[in-house]
């Protein structure tokens, strides 16, 4: 018999009998964080555990990806010996979450070298030291809050967070107007409600006065359904009452969504039979912590909905100066283009912004069926990149009417870049920024094309931007320019010197496809393990997509360069894509002296020309009588043609002693006085298009024509009058030796 006090020998358990009786999950891990031992309550708490997952990593147990580096930095702060304490989210075998607060140790060696860690974790909220669980639910709910700025993420955050862990059932409702709409639902075990029954998102929501939800309104605090039997609460509509008394509603919480000292909405909470709790019922505390919830909740609720109105306004900003949704038809082309914003990231090292930018693009008809073509990219992101853009696709349009070359128009948009700096109220409300950055005008890469749908000529400009792709018969290659030009605005005003751009002109095959894009499609794009592509991998991508939809329409070759590298975008991208007519597009051409007798001439060819396209009678009459009041402009005040300039041509060499050759006798030297025979010459040309014909009139004589008012007794004077008012469309442009007088009539009346 053992003496008072001693303890027996069959009382002394074995360590791992007691760890087994712990309410509590305790795991033991190495120093590279694997598994030496886990207690039978791990499984139970966690859902894994047991014998065979000793040896594996700790991550097995089914932590979050989202805390993979909080696992991380657990392990790095024990194993110098220090105490970490923290929340993880875990998710089960069958697929649902439970939140865990962990108390983290050094596993010791008797000699005192840290060995491994010592893990102790407990379901957060269900245990006797609520008041630590609450701080690590306030924890999880300010990290996933602070992670996004975008409203509906941060709803969706929010409800992920509170169900299971402190919900069966999440809502949250925010005013439209007068109005309440649910904007978030959110139901544990993959639950989803009938419909007909609980209101869906979207649709709005009514709740009768004697409802936790209106009673949380009317109060502007918490309010705590402990038993929702004894207490009878009231529901929106019967359906509503029906579904609750069939899934056991025991207790609900609704709490409103204030924020500097506005009403947003109200957030609700309920528990139900579709869990197995301990204690289904909500309690004083736990209205006091959903209080705390919903203030900080109701903040970044009202900073995405700034967010997002900052946002969309410069979205709308943007897109309202960008062209229509559908490219306009034109002769000889298919198009289609695509715009789209980047959304709005945290980590790409300039903080969070709204993700507007400068890309632009724009189709320009121009005389007599040609097309204007540009595609280019201001320097930066936000609003003030939008407005800036929008003012260049203003400029460029007023530029092209000239009917300048693509080179010459590069260089006056230049000129004007210079000139912009931003308005001093603009630099005024920007803080910690230096005037001299603010006050710098904007550097745009830009492309400037023009397209003849008849001739099939391309000609362009380059002003430092991506090449566009040239597909053609399955083959993809890069379009690359010989020139490629500076970005406008690189040179500082008042900068000496000029920038120059070269133009190039190609003649595209029939069938031939332009991918023109900005540098945000192929910049910047991610991959899985966290890296970025190259631009020259992006590329490859890019001509790889492109190549595959060749035999496709305009529209889906676009979405395949969208598509073509994988990942976010990290600047907005434009995509503008351009096929030529597989066939050859109907033209006459025929070359007269500038006669009067002529005129009849031209106005026969026309009328023949005409009929042979199947133009109606009247139609064709109207744009012959066009055709001799402009060829009869030309006739009457074309000048010669310009004679060909003569030079002097000195013989000889430049010695140390003078110029050699002025020895010779000035009566040797030719005739400078003597005039080239004076030929005067017209040429009329004729294009049918699929709606309109275009008529073009071209001779030497480098002055333009312009209206002039006539008097009630004068004999002319109202050519060009009539044109202006019978024609669709008239103008004039110049040209390398002269001019060109052109107008369109429609096909159909």
């Amino acid at each position: 018999m053992k003496r008072w006090g001693e303890t027996p020998m069959d009382a002394l358990l074995p360590p791992e009998t007691v760890l087994n009786q712990a309410e509590m999950a305790v795991i033991v891990c190495d120093r590279y964080s694997n598994l030496l031992y886990c207690n039978a309550f791990t499984e139970k708490l966690l859902g894994f555990g047991g014998s065979e997952y000793i040896g594996r990593s700790i991550l097995s147990l089914g932590i979050a990806e989202e805390d993979h580096d909080l696992a991380k930095e657990l392990a790095r702060h024990v194993l110098k010996g220090a105490v970490w304490e923290g929340t993880f989210c875990n998710l089960r075998a069958d697929g649902s979450t439970v939140y865990t607060r962990a108390y983290a140790v050094p596993l010791r060696h008797p000699s005192g070298s840290v060995e491994g860690t010592v893990i102790f974790a407990r379901e957060a909220l269900r245990s006797n030291q609520r008041d630590q669980d609450r701080y690590g639910l306030l924890e999880r709910i300010g990290e996933r809050l602070a992670a996004s700025l975008e409203l509906r993420q941060t709803l969706r955050r929010v409800a992920d967070t509170l169900v299971p862990q402190f919900a069966d059932h999440c809502f949250i409702d925010l005013f439209s107007g007068e109005k309440l709409v649910r904007r978030a639902s959110r139901h544990g075990n993959a639950w989803v409600a009938p419909p007909g029954t609980w209101a869906e998102v979207g649709e709005t929501v009514a709740y009768p006065p004697g409802h936790p939800a209106a009673k949380a309104l009317a109060r502007r605090d918490a309010v705590v359904i402990e038993d929702v039997v004894a207490e009878r609460m009231t529901a929106p509509n019967a359906a509503s009452k029906q579904l609750g008394d069939d899934l056991g509603i025991t207790s609900v919480i609704s709490a409103p969504l204030l924020a500097r000292g506005e009403v947003l909405g109200v957030m609700s909470l309920a528990l139900s039979g579709i869990s197995r709790r301990p204690d289904p019922h909500y309690d004083g505390f736990d209205r006091d912590l959903m209080g705390a919830i919903a203030s900080r909740v109701a903040l970044a609720i009202d900073n995405a909905m700034l967010f997002e109105e900052e946002r969309e306004t410069a979205l709308a900003f943007q897109m309202n100066l960008l062209p229509g949704e559908r490219p306009p038809q034109l002769d000889g082309l298919e198009i289609a283009w695509r715009y789209e914003p980047a959304r709005p990231l945290e980590s790409h090292g300039q903080g969070i912004q709204t993700q507007v930018g400068g890309d632009w693009y724009d189709v320009i008809p121009l005389s007599a069926g040609r097309v204007g073509l540009v595609i280019g990219d201001v320097e930066g992101r936000g609003p003030r990149a939008a407005a800036v853009m929008g003012q260049l696709r203003a400029a460029l349009r007023a530029f092209a009417q000239d009917d300048k070359p693509p080179a010459d128009i590069l260089l006056k948009l230049d000129e004007w870049v210079r000139t912009m700096v931003s308005p001093r109220r603009y630099r005024e409300s920007v803080r910690g920024q230096p005037d001299e950055a603010l006050e710098r005008h904007p550097l745009v890469s830009c492309t400037y094309f023009v397209y003849d749908a008849w001739s099939r000529t391309l000609s362009f400009a380059n002003a430092g931007h991506e090449p566009p792709l040239l597909l053609l018969d399955g083959e993809v290659i890069d379009m690359e320019s010989v020139g490629k030009g500076a970005m406008l605005g690189v040179r500082e005003p008042g900068v000496g010197g000029e920038i120059l751009y070269e133009e190039e002109t190609r003649e595209l095959p029939p069938g031939t496809t332009l991918v023109l894009y900005t540098d945000g499609l192929i910049e910047r794009r991610p991959k899985d393990d966290g890296e970025h592509y190259t631009r020259e991998q992006a590329r490859e991508m890019l001509r790889e997509s492109v190549r595959g939809a060749d035999r496709k329409d305009v529209e889906a070759i676009a979405n395949a360069a969208f598509d073509a590298v994988p990942g976010d975008i990290d600047d907005d991208v434009a995509i503008v894509v351009v096929r030529t007519a597989p066939v050859r597009l109907q033209v006459e051409e025929r070359t007269f002296q500038a006669e009067p007798i002529m005129v009849s001439e031209a106005r026969r060819m026309a009328a023949e020309t005409f009929a042979s396209w199947g133009m109606l009678d009247e139609q064709s009459e109207l744009a012959c009588l066009l055709v001799s009041e402009v060829v009869t402009n030309v006739v009457l005040h074309a000048a010669n043609t310009p004679a060909p300039r003569r030079e002097l041509v000195l013989e000889g060499a430049l010695t140390l002693d003078g110029p050699a050759g002025f020895d010779d006798p000035w009566d040797e030297l030719p005739d400078l006085t003597r005039r080239e025979p004076a030929i005067k010459e017209f040429t009329l040309r004729l294009r049918r298009g699929e709606r309109s014909i275009w008529v073009e009139v071209l001779d030497k004589d480098l002055r333009l024509p312009r209206i002039r008012s006539a008097g009630e007794t004068d004999e002319g004077g109202r050519g060009l009058y009539l044109v202006d008012q019978l024609a669709a469309r008239w103008g004039s442009r110049p040209t390398n030796d002269g001019k060109a007088v052109w107008f369109e009539i429609p096909l159909k009346s």
